[in-house]
């Protein structure tokens, strides 16, 4: 008798999770298309990019399409940089290998379309190069338990509210090369003070790019960037991450600093480095 209710009970329990798993087809219409900009300018002297894009549905699974034969420029209100069109990545402009940019000064980018996307042909952007802390070295330390190396930096913060992004190089390659993987923060910490090996960033030994040996060479990139950039990062990070489906709400846009409803950011930022070779 008790075999024969618990049998009951247990069929009952069956068709109970059957009942939840009923298939919902959920139709997501499309939205309208714009303009996704994704371009900085930085310290270094080097060839520096604006990648013109658009919008695609949310089944598309190709690369989003270039926006080609634009007229790209950025200015410093010293000078205007006429960036040319890759031939070999269309939608990519880049500018000259000599071109570099200036702390302190604003830099604006202006993109003239050679037909309207949602309604407009022009966009612009502007951003100020920030400053930044001047690197004095880097450390390793191994942390066994999660199986990664903490890349220390030492470095003095200026007496002022400042914000950084880190990047990481294993032996000349960047590693940090996604947005997620970026770890940038404020100096509310250490304002004003010696940093003394605070944390700024992270090589897993899982991850094939990241493992290093005894013997490689470890770069870390220190960048001084604007409030709203980081913000725009963070806010692109939390959105791209794993959010708990019952509790999380619902995605949002990311607002960038694009005029006329494009999305994306155009950023300047300073850029200072320091290396370490593992030993092990």
């Amino acid at each position: 008798m008790k075999l024969l209710k618990y049998f009951s009970i247990l069929i009952l329990f069956m068709l109970f999770l059957a009942s939840c798993t009923e298939k919902i087809n959920i139709n997501l219409d499309d939205s309208y298309t714009r303009l996704v900009v994704d371009g900085a300018i930085t310290s270094d002297t080097a060839v520096h990019k604006v990648i013109l894009s658009t919008t695609t549905s949310f089944y598309y699974n190709q690369a989003a399409p270039g926006v080609t034969g634009a007229l790209v420029t950025i200015n410093d209100g010293f000078q205007t940089i006429t960036l040319h069109e890759s031939n070999e990545s269309p939608g990519t402009y880049l500018t000259d290998s000599n071109t570099f940019g200036i702390e302190g000064r604003i830099y604006s980018l202006q993109i003239d379309l050679p037909a309207p996307i949602n309604g407009f042909s022009q966009y612009k952007a502007s951003c100020e190069l920030k400053p930044v802390a001047k690197l004095d070295s880097i450390g390793l330390h191994y942390l066994d338990t999660w199986e990664f190396w903490e890349i220390q930096c030492y470095a003095l913060d200026p007496p002022a509210k400042n914000f950084y992004l880190f990047k990481n190089y294993v032996n000349g390659k960047l590693v940090s090369d996604t947005i997620s993987e970026l770890i940038v923060t404020d100096d509310r910490m250490f304002n004003g003070n010696y940093t003394n090996g605070v944390a700024a960033g992270y090589l897993s030994m899982k991850k094939e790019d990241e493992a290093i040996k005894s013997g490689d060479t470890v770069k870390l990139q220190i960048s001084g960037i604007t409030e709203e950039y980081a913000r725009f990062i963070w806010s692109v990070q939390t959105e791209s991450g794993y959010k708990n489906p019952l509790f999380s709400g619902p995605p949002a846009n990311v607002k960038g600093n694009i005029s006329n409803g494009a999305v994306g950011f155009f950023t300047a930022y300073s850029a200072n480095y320091a290396t370490v070779v593992a030993k092990y």
